[in-house]
């Protein structure tokens, strides 16, 4: 069965030229054009990605997309022209699996919501095919499921938990955990961690990586200034904390 995409942008050109481009690759595709009517068509048509546009009346995208994180974790796709750092940062604290800016190639766009359904649990694989290169996972590609202390990631379902709590976690915030589990102790950078996890078609800031770590930390109740999970390594990146008692 193809993925249903949502595109919501008030450049109704655009979003008829980028959904014309992505029905032709064998998606499903509906079509907004205001937030409001994003809301409603996402309640509706419960598409498998959202791709948002920030500038929109009746709700911009940021507010589409705050509002959806209340009850999913489908992947959304921000497609703007607005290109401020802060502004990317803000979406991707959101929720944003990943951000485009205007003008953009719909060949690059067809990659990249192939890559965000890939690292989705449930989306079309057969419709994401091809997509960016993400981490492969643990190195025993047979164990179901990778344990550190009391944080658990279930590799199959795709799902998290903490001390016997569920986590909710994105797509690329269960990546971003997996592969820093998967190597207690290793410091990785930040490209690194954008290479492994969502791939050579990531035209974001490193920076951004930081967002998402902030949201990781905020699903797992994980203090910054005194972590349990993950450790910050001033001016290089991240890395999983060994035990307990380290800081």
């Amino acid at each position: 069965m193809a993925a249903k995409l949502l595109i919501a942008d008030d450049e109704e050109k655009i979003a008829r030229m980028a959904g014309s481009y992505l029905e032709a690759s064998g998606f499903s595709v509906v079509l907004a054009f205001d937030g409001a009517q994003a809301l409603s068509l996402f309640a509706s048509e419960a598409p498998d990605c959202l791709i948002l546009d920030i500038n929109m009346p009746k709700a911009d995208g940021l507010e589409v997309a705050k509002a959806v994180r209340k009850s999913s974790n489908v992947p959304i796709i921000f497609l703007t022209a607005r290109t401020d750092e802060v502004d990317r940062v803000i979406g991707l604290e959101l929720g944003a699996d990943d951000y485009m800016s205007k003008p953009f190639s719909p060949r690059e766009l067809l990659a990249r919501v192939r890559a965000v359904l890939r690292r989705c649990p449930g989306g079309s694989l057969e419709t994401a095919a091809v997509g960016a290169a993400a981490d492969p996972g643990p190195r025993d590609e047979t164990a179901a499921k990778l344990k550190c202390g009391d944080l658990e990631l279930d590799l199959k379902k795709r799902g998290a938990s903490a001390g016997g709590r569920a986590v909710n976690l994105t797509a690329i915030q269960f990546d971003i955990l997996r592969l820093l589990m998967r190597e207690p102790g290793r410091v990785w950078t930040r490209l690194e961690i954008l290479e492994r996890t969502v791939g050579a078609c990531y035209e974001g800031y490193e920076r951004t990586v930081d967002a998402h770590i902030k949201n990781i930390r905020k699903a797992l109740g994980d203090d910054s200034d005194d972590p349990r999970y993950i450790g910050t390594v001033r001016g290089v990146g991240y890395r999983f904390i060994e035990g307990p008692d380290e800081a």
